[in-house]
């Protein structure tokens, strides 16, 4: 408990940061705006092509810990979106906002030492195999879902938002770019590679100021209902649903198991407020989302570490 505290405490400290930041009038809305801008725009995209250019190889590992992870991110974020479509009355853009906040996991912040100090090295391996592919995957399908939303029930126009998203979208070019530049076994090195390292290490200070911000501009106490019901989904639905196809269902060795369990039990990601910030929806619930799970994730995941006999 108390080192899962020591690692949840900095996060806090940066969100309340912002927070005191917005409410002293140091920093204003625009400069959250700006901020959150520059996170999604050129700080996330350089984090995603580091870690795809640079992460490790992710041809040998258990099928069934991509299922067991992702079979969980599906069922969530689509019980998400139906919740916030059918009973709070949502449109389908912020719907993919509450579907996003329930199956994205703050994994740099809170998931990476809690699970390396769980695991240690054992662990290491399908944790950072997960990472590299976790946040281009979840960001470019919010995108896609948000991009098509608009122009439902016409099939022209939703294939040339797709099409448009997909040729111009910072996160998936970054993906692209990223995959390309792994597959050609082409790093970024020298002056290009402190760029990119420097730029990459901006993207979580920054997001959690930007949504300290926000907290002061929207509020934390608003949308409680759904945030609760975001928040619930995050850290009990979907790590249970990885625990049971992990150690149940599917061919998962114990430890890839339950790095995949602890990394769907992390609170919900600042991905989701950035995303919500980007295309003005969403941001309200969103950023209450993000620090009620995580103020809350100090009691679940010390519960899931002793399910799964790590502590």
């Amino acid at each position: 408990m108390s080192n899962l505290i020591a690692i949840v405490l900095p996060t806090f400290g940066l969100i309340g940061l912002g927070f005191f930041a917005g409410k002293l009038k140091l920093l204003g809305d625009r400069a959250g705006d700006g901020l959150s801008d520059y996170v999604f725009l050129i700080a996330v995209p350089a984090l995603i092509f580091r870690t795809l250019a640079t992460g490790a190889d992710a041809d040998a590992n258990p099928w069934g810990y991509w299922v067991a992870y992702f079979g969980g991110v599906a069922v969530v974020w689509t019980v998400g979106m139906w919740l916030a479509i059918r009973v709070f009355k949502r449109d389908r853009r912020e719907a993919a906002i509450h579907g996003f906040a329930c199956g994205q996991s703050n994994t740099v912040l809170v998931g990476v030492p809690l699970i390396l100090q769980a695991y240690g090295d054992a662990g290491a391996v399908p944790l950072f195999l997960l990472l590299a592919i976790h946040l281009p995957i979840m960001m470019s399908v919010a995108a896609l879902l948000i991009e098509s939303s608009g122009a439902a029930g016409r099939p022209l126009e939703v294939a040339w938002r797709l099409a448009k998203t997909i040729v111009t979208h910072p996160i998936i070019l970054a993906l692209a770019v990223g995959v390309a530049a792994k597959s050609a076994g082409v790093a970024p090195t020298g002056a290009a590679k402190s760029i990119v390292d420097q730029l990459a290490a901006t993207a979580s200070p920054c997001a959690l100021v930007s949504m300290g911000l926000a907290l002061k501009r929207y509020g934390i106490l608003s949308d409680r209902v759904p945030v609760l019901t975001i928040t619930a989904l995050k850290l009990i639905v979907h790590p249970f649903l990885v625990w049971v196809l992990a150690f149940y269902v599917l061919p998962v060795p114990p430890v890839w198991g339950g790095v995949a369990v602890l990394f769907a039990a992390m609170p919900s990601g600042i991905n989701a407020y950035l995303v919500a910030a980007r295309y003005k929806t969403g941001e309200t619930t969103s950023s209450a989302a993000i620090a009620v799970s995580t103020a809350l994730s100090v009691v679940t995941v010390s519960g899931w570490l002793w399910v799964l006999g790590v502590v």
